[in-house]
């Protein structure tokens, strides 16, 4: 009796370890993001060749047609806890703004707490009238139709 108490004594340590590790965080890092002395040397007017030789390629860019090319370095960080959905904890954006002449115009550092939630459209339709469950779709017909009548619109079939 002694031996399978201490057999699930030693059973139970495992088990719990691995309960642990599937509580922990998973940490993933995301985009790309020069180093800070490397941002310090951007300065207004220079041409986009320089700041692409400087900063690298960018994680994207944007064009705006009245003005010029703007370029953002994007990084993030991302932790999910077991099951749930994963959660964004830090983001860092290094802007930098162009004019029509290709050269820097602006730049600017922002964080998580910078950015601002948009509503992307569902691009659902809304459509008027009752919408029925699959079960009332199912059973609504139950009463409504009998075979002596046949099928709607096609007049009495028999006697």
């Amino acid at each position: 009796m002694t031996y399978l108490f201490n057999r699930r004594k030693r059973m139970v340590l495992p088990v719990l370890a691995l309960m642990m590790a599937a509580c922990s965080a998973t940490v993933s890092h995301r985009g790309y993001l020069p180093r800070a002395q490397d941002m310090q040397k951007v300065q207004v007017g220079m041409t986009k060749a320089e700041v692409e030789a400087t900063l690298g390629s960018p994680s994207t860019t944007a064009t705006i047609n009245n003005t010029g090319d703007s370029y953002y370095y994007i990084s993030s960080t991302v932790e999910q806890q077991a099951f749930f959905d994963p959660q964004e904890t830090d983001r860092k954006v290094f802007a930098v703004r162009f004019n029509q002449n290709n050269q820097v115009e602006s730049f600017a550092n922002y964080s998580l707490q910078d950015g601002r939630i948009v509503n992307i459209s569902s691009r659902e339709t809304p459509t008027a009238g009752k919408e029925l469950t699959i079960l009332r779709q199912i059973f609504g017909n139950i009463g409504t139709f009998s075979p002596a009548e046949g099928p709607p619109g096609k007049g009495r079939v028999g006697p």
